[in-house]
Formats: structure tokens, sequence, C-alpha cells
């Protein structure tokens, strides 16, 4: 196959180790504040906007945003989001601080020794021949980390000390075999549902109301049908494509820009060619064999005259290029495998190679042509020139012409419209009636000229502005109000209104009518049937699946516990009427579960020791405000809030 396969490989590559950076610097707003020395220090004096108070310690609202400012790290967050992240920020600093109250209380620190393992740990090239190594180890430090090396220390020994309390709190948790086994089952039990969906979107066309209905739903509602302020304009328009109509260039142009240009028009040796391949990536000595027999039968046949692109459509194992007849465009040299290349660059015109290996399977390859490297002609590429310069001396006119333009309507803005187009031989035109929202009839919907259009005043001309067939000039030609608006303005909405709503009515009906007849005893296809929907039998799902057209399992999770035959109460998933009626049960293949079992064990550990942690912070910090030692202050919190 091509390099440039291989290249796109590349490239996907990248673009997974970009991802997974950008989601590890999203993780990390919520993570660094407890990873980074310093974030946990603040200033012992009374400060008069403090936010919190841990053991006598304030916590000011410069400090927790100097914090979220080193854990963003000059990162774009929206404003509505910094609050959020800010708290985060304050409520990490609050545990870091209660915790250190705790070790103290408790006589739980980190020894000399132990931070000096731990340091060999993670820094081992600071140590030459077993000697410790004090430049190397400042130097390792900076750039590892890009902290001080007491930052660095600090951070040490406040990461051991949270290690120590939790192995403290979560030693003692284990996992029963029977909580692996309760887990196991639940995770691998499936349940087997037949169910009818009942969607309004489908019943909305079917609902007509009278003129009186819909007048005195438009009546009840009509706060809800303002119209906005339209606006209509005249226009004096710089067409491109007019402009374009009258510019020439001239062969001394052409010439000039080819001239300059040359290297553009190089072609190397290239070839143009057609494959079939037949792949043996990942396969045995035996199946590549069998691959190979195949190929020749293949091969006999494009070689007695068969149509190779019908061949290629047919047997080629190439997806990007199967359904072009294995049409592969040009090559160059070197863009290709060699064993491909050598084949590409001297099997005849027209001609069909033998089999051709290479690291991908077999080619069959046919030459459509080929070219010897060269620099093309300037009548070759003339008709790609004009173009080009073309468009070029259109947009230097148009940059001249609507620099006049906006001169002249500097000197004046109420002057005639009609004038200015005679004297830059502009072409007049109207827009039809639009609000801010609405696209300014063919001159496009961009808010630059809404904006323009929505603070002129009458009479008055605006200035060039840029749109796709050129310059325009506006001028309001109509103003209409915001206003409330009458039911033949705004008909359409109000019916549509009407029908989802009563739709959704309609939807939630005809659902307790099919649920009630099933429970009643008629089968839900009969009942189904009868009310014009479709019963759907869809596979056998777990917990963490999904319904087709339904969605997660999640929405069926009591499914999981109703009996055979049970027909469940109408429940409404994703603006839609669900009806369901489980047919059957499959338990967990207990085979399973030795192949599983070590994974969920350590799912369960992890998510109890979790929860416990969490609950002795909650506890922690709970006891502290009750001895006074942990304060908030609850004004402090709002203005942090508001200004993060």
């Amino acid at each position: 196959m091509l390099k440039s396969i291989q290249q796109r490989d590349l490239d996907r590559n990248r673009w997974v180790k970009v991802t997974m950076i950008v989601l590890l610097v999203l993780i990390s707003v919520s993570m660094v504040i407890t990873l980074v020395p310093g974030l946990v220090g603040g200033s012992t004096t009374n400060s008069p906007d403090a936010v919190a108070s841990v053991g006598g310690r304030d916590i000011s609202l410069l400090e927790v945003q100097r914090h979220l400012n080193m854990v963003l790290h000059g990162q774009n967050v929206p404003e509505m989001l910094k609050g959020l992240y800010a708290k985060q920020v304050l409520d990490q600093i609050i545990f870091s601080r209660a915790l250190d109250l705790e070790a103290q209380r408790l006589g739980i620190g980190v020894t000399s020794q132990e931070e000096s393992d731990r340091i060999k740990q993670l820094l081992p090239s600071a140590w030459e021949g077993g000697a410790w190594a004090k430049d190397r180890y400042v130097a390792e430090v900076q750039n590892r980390t890009g902290m001080s090396v007491s930052e660095f220390e600090s951070f040490l020994r406040d990461d051991m000390v949270m290690e120590k309390f939790r192995k403290l709190v979560t030693s003692s948790i284990s996992v029963s075999p029977a909580e692996i086994e309760n887990e196991f089952r639940r995770r691998n039990e499936k349940v087997q549902i037949q169910y009818a969906l009942v969607k309004p979107a489908e019943l909305a066309s079917s609902i007509h109301p009278t003129d009186a209905e819909l007048s005195a739903y438009y009546a009840k509602n009509a706060g809800r049908y303002q119209v906005p302020e339209k606006r209509s304009a005249r226009y004096a328009l710089l067409d491109l494509a007019k402009l374009r109509e009258t510019t020439k260039v001239g062969d001394d142009d052409l010439r000039a820009y080819y001239n300059a240009h040359m290297d553009q028009y190089k072609v190397e040796n290239r070839a143009h060619v057609e494959h079939i391949l037949f792949k043996t990536i990942g396969k045995t000595d035996a199946e590549i064999a069998e691959i190979r027999q195949k190929a020749e039968e293949v091969l006999k046949k494009a070689k007695s005259g068969a149509n190779f692109e019908d061949i290629a459509k047919k047997y080629s194992e190439d997806d990007a290029t199967k359904a072009k007849g294995g049409d592969l465009g040009w090559i160059v040299e070197k863009q290709t495998v060699a064993e491909f290349e050598q084949a590409a660059f001297n099997v005849p015109k027209g001609s069909v190679s033998d089999l051709v290996k290479t690291q991908y399977g077999f080619h069959i390859i046919k030459v459509l042509d080929r070219e010897t490297a060269h620099t093309k002609s300037f009548e070759e590429v003339r008709s790609t020139i004009v173009p080009i310069l073309t468009d070029q001396k259109v947009a230097e006119q148009a940059n001249t012409i609507s620099t006049q333009m906006a001169s002249a309507v500097r000197q004046s803005n109420r002057q005639s419209l009609d004038d200015l187009a005679r004297k830059f031989n502009l072409k007049l035109g109207d827009t039809p009636p639009a609000s801010v929202t609405d696209p300014v009839g063919d001159l496009g919907n961009s808010p630059e000229i809404h904006q323009v259009l929505f603070q002129l005043r009458p009479g008055e001309l605006s200035q060039p502005l840029q749109v796709p067939q050129g310059f325009v000039i506006l001028t309001p030609k109509d103003i209409q109000p915001a206003h409330q608006g009458t039911l033949a303005e705004v008909h359409d909405k109000v019916l549509a209104d009407y029908q989802q709503e009563k739709a959704v009515e309609l939807a939630r009906t005809k659902a307790q009518e099919l649920a009630k007849r099933v429970q009643s005893g008629e089968s839900l296809d009969q009942a189904a049937k009868a009310l014009g929907l479709t019963v759907v039998a869809p596979e056998a799902f777990a917990r963490n699946g999904s319904v087709p057209d339904v969605g997660s399992a999640k929405l069926l999770q009591d499914s999981f516990g109703m009996p055979v035959g049970q027909v469940s109460a109408p429940t409404q998933v994703a603006g839609n009427w669900l009806v369901y009626r489980v047919v059957g049960h499959q338990p967990a293949n207990p085979a399973d579960l030795a192949t599983q079992s070590d994974q969920i064990k350590q799912q369960l550990l992890q998510a109890k020791q979790t929860a416990t942690f969490d609950a002795f912070r909650a506890a922690l910090e709970d006891r502290l405000k009750k001895e006074g030692k942990l304060v908030i202050n609850a004004d402090a919190l709002k203005r942090l809030s508001r200004t993060s």
C-alpha cells in the first residue's frame, strides 16, 4: 500500500496523544491542588476578606484566586465555570489544612529516612554510584517538576502524610466473596423485553385543531408570541461576479506569473495505476498460501482481458480504492513501498503486472499511464493561471472601489443611494423584512450585517460591508417595531406549538391505554396493533447496555427486578412514552466468574476505599467546625463564586 496510508495512521496517533493531553489537563483542575506544594500554605494574619479559617489560619479570596491561577496554568475557562473551580480549590485547601491539624493531633509525620527513600524512588538519577549528588538533584527537581527544591520536598511530605491517612482509614476495608459474586451477577445478568414506543413527534401531524381551538390556545398563551423588530433595507452592491466579467488578464501578466512560479509546474516521475489487494497482515502461513492461490486465479482473469475495474470492485480488499475500481490515481517515486514502486514504474503502460508481494499482501497492478519528470509548458497551464490572476485583479479593484465608496459615505451618510450606485456602477436591490436572527435577504446572516442594519437610523447609509457577493452599502427601508404578534402573523408557530403540546398529551394517553389493555390480559402485540403501534423485541441487554430507539439500559433498571410477563407502567424516555413487558431473564454464566473476579474485586475495593476516605474527610471537617477550628465566611464565599 501507499506510504500516505502509513502517514495517516501516524497523524491519527498524534491526535490520540493530543486528546489524552487535553483530558489530563481537564482532570488536573480537580487534582493538582492536592499535588502542588504551596497550595496549602497561607497567611497567619487575620485577613478582612478571609473566606475560611482552619486552625486560626485564614484563607483569603486573593489566596484562592492565586492558587486557582496556578492550577489553570493560563487556560481559558468559561466565566460560568470559574466560580465552580474556585470552590473546588478552596475545598482542597481546607482539607489539606484540616489534615495538617489532624496529623499534629495524632502524631503522624514523615521521617527524614522515609522522605529520603521516596526521593530515591522518584529521582534515582540524583545518586551517582550510590552517593547523593546535590547539583544533579537540584537540576533533576527543576527539570522534571518545575519546582524549587524546598517546594518539591514540601510537596513530597504533604503527599506522604496524605498516603498515611489513606492507609490508616482504608487498610481494614476488604471485599468478601459474596460481594464479588453479587456484583458479578448484577453486571452480567440480562433481561429480555418487548416494547412499544409512542412518539409525540409522529402524532403531531395528525392533530388538526379548529379555528376556534387555535384561537383559544393563542389567547391563553399570547405572551409567548412576541414578534421581534424587523427591518428591510435598500442596498447598493459592488458585485464581484460582474466585476470579474469585465476584468481581463493579458499574456504578459500570465507569462510573468508562470515564470515566477515555475517550480509549481514541475512534474516528478509518476504513474497512474489501479490495483487489487489481497491482505495478508496477521495471517498464518497456511492462510497466506490460500490467499496467494486466490490472487493467482484473479490474476488470470485480469490478464485474459476481463475488465480490471470490475474485478477490483469484486475482489479487492483495499477499502479506500475498491469502489473506484482500484484506482490509486497518480503516484510518484518514493511514495509507495519498494516492491509496489518497482512494478508501477516498469510494467508497460496498459499492462497488468504479475503478483506483487508487499508487507500488506498480494497486489495485482495495472498501469494506466506514466510520465517522466518534466516541467509543464506555459500553454499546458495557461488556463489554470487565468482565474488566479483574474481573482487577484478583481480583489485589487474591489478594494480600491470600496475604499472610494467608504470615503464618499464619510463625506455624507445621508446622500442618495441611487447617486452612489450610479457613481460606482453598483447594483441596487432590496431585502425582505428580517429580524436579528433572520438572513438579510441574499446578503447573508453575518452578525456584522445585522448589527449595522439595526443601528442605522432612517435615511442613513452604512459604510461598505463585505458580503459573499462583494461590498454592500445599506440603508433602512422599513422598520417594523417589536410587538405582540397577531394570530395571523404567528399562525404557523402557534399551530406547531399546539400540535406539539397535544401530541405529548395524546402520546401519554395512548401509552396509558396500552398498559391498561395489556394488564387486563390482552397481548402486547394485539393491543399495540389496535392502537397503531409497533412492538419491538430487542436482544437481551445487561444493565450497562443499550436498547435500540430507547437509549441506555439505565432507563429500564426496574425491568431487572420484574417477573416474566409483567408489564411496566408508562415511562417517559427522551420525550417519548414507553410501555414494555418482560419476556425473560438470562442469569450470569457462573463459568465467567473466574475470569472477572479479580477485576470486580479491585473495582469494588477501590470504590469502598474512596467512599470511606470521603466519609473520613466529611467527618473530620464536621468535627473541626463543631470545635470552632474550621470557620466558613458565607458572605466571602458568595463573593468568591461571583468574582473568580
